[in-house]
C-alpha cells in the first residue's frame, strides 16, 4: 500500500509543478538556465522539462545556502538516498524506490545550483558529484537486477543496462582526457534518472491495474523492464557510436580531431562538456 501511495504522491506532484510552471510560461515565458542552454535536450527529455526542473528546484536551492548547507552536503545526501532507493528496489518496493531515486536526483542538480548560488564550485565537488551520479546510478541498477535475479531475461536486461549507463560515462571521460569533442548522447544521465523514477513508479500502478482489470501478470513488471530495456539498448548503442566518434577525431591522421584536441587543450569554452555524460 505504501508503494501505491509513493507513486501516487509523484504522479501528483508532476502535475502541480507542471501547472505552476505552465502558469510561469504564461505569465513570465519559459525559464532559462546556462547548463540546460549548454547540454541541450533530447528526444527523450526536452530542452522545456529540463528548464521547467530547474526552475522548480532552485527555490530549493536558495534555502540550502540561507541554512548553511554545503553543496557537498547535498551531494552527500544525493548517495546516501540512492542507496537506500537501490534496498528498496532490490526489496520489490519500488514505489518507495521511486520516490527516494527522484529525491537523490533532485539533489544532484541541487548540489550545482548550491555551488553556484554560494560561489564555492570547485573541482573537487565536480570530480565527488561525477563519483555520486556513478553510484546512485549502481545502486539502482543492481538494486533492480538482484530483484530479478530468478527472471533471467530481466536479469540480462539489468547487467546490460548497467554496461550501458557506465560506458555512455566512460566514454564522455575519454574524450575529456584526449580532449576531443564528442556527439550528444541520447541517454545522458538526466535522461536515465527520468527514466529510473518512471520506470520504478509505474510498477505499483501496473500492479493495482492488473489487480482490478485481471490483466495478463507479466504487465506488473512491464514499466521497469521497459526501463532497463531502453537503458540497455540505447545506452550502449549510444555509447558505442560516441566511442567511435573519440577514435576518429583521436586519430593522429584527423586534422579536425587535432583542431579539436588543441581547443579542448587550450581552455576553448564548450569544446568538452561534461554535463553531456
Amino acid at each position: 500500500m505504501i508503494d501505491l501511495a509513493c507513486s501516487a504522491g509523484l504522479v501528483a506532484l508532476a502535475l502541480v509543478v507542471g501547472v505552476f510552471y505552465g502558469g510561469r510560461v504564461l505569465l513570465a515565458g519559459p525559464a532559462h538556465h546556462p547548463r540546460v542552454e549548454r547540454a541541450g535536450g533530447s528526444p527523450l527529455l526536452g530542452k522545456g522539462a529540463m528548464e521547467m526542473g530547474y526552475w522548480a528546484l532552485r527555490p530549493v536551492a536558495r534555502g540550502c545556502v540561507l541554512l548553511g548547507i554545503s553543496a557537498n552536503g547535498v551531494s552527500w545526501a544525493s548517495l546516501g538516498l540512492a542507496a537506500l532507493a537501490g534496498i528498496a528496489v532490490a526489496a520489490g518496493h519500488f514505489g518507495v524506490g521511486a520516490v527516494l531515486t527522484s529525491v537523490s536526483s533532485a539533489c544532484d542538480a541541487i548540489d550545482g545550483l548550491v555551488a553556484r548560488e554560494s560561489g564555492t564550485a570547485s573541482e573537487s565537488g565536480e570530480v565527488l558529484d561525477a563519483a555520486v551520479d556513478r553510484y546512485g546510478e549502481l545502486f539502482f541498477l543492481g538494486g533492480a537486477a538482484y530483484f530479478a535475479r530468478l527472471d533471467t531475461p530481466v536479469l540480462v536486461l539489468g547487467l546490460a543496462a548497467i554496461a550501458g549507463a557506465m560506458m555512455v560515462s566512460y566514454s564522455t571521460a575519454k574524450a575529456e582526457s584526449l580532449g576531443v569533442v564528442v556527439p550528444r548522447g541520447a541517454l545522458r544521465r538526466q535522461e536515465r534518472a527520468v527514466g529510473f523514477v518512471v520506470g520504478a513508479m509505474f510498477v505499483p500502478l501496473a500492479g493495482l491495474a492488473c489487480d482490478r482489470w485481471h490483466l495478463p501478470d507479466w504487465l506488473r513488471m512491464a514499466p521497469i523492464t521497459a526501463c532497463l530495456g531502453l537503458v540497455a539498448i540505447v545506452g550502449n548503442a549510444s555509447a558505442f557510436r560516441r566511442l567511435r566518434a573519440v577514435a576518429i577525431a583521436a586519430h593522429p591522421l584527423n586534422p579536425v580531431g587535432r583542431s579539436a584536441r588543441a581547443d579542448a587543450l587550450s581552455g576553448e569554452p564548450g569544446a568538452v562538456n561534461g554535463s553531456f555524460r
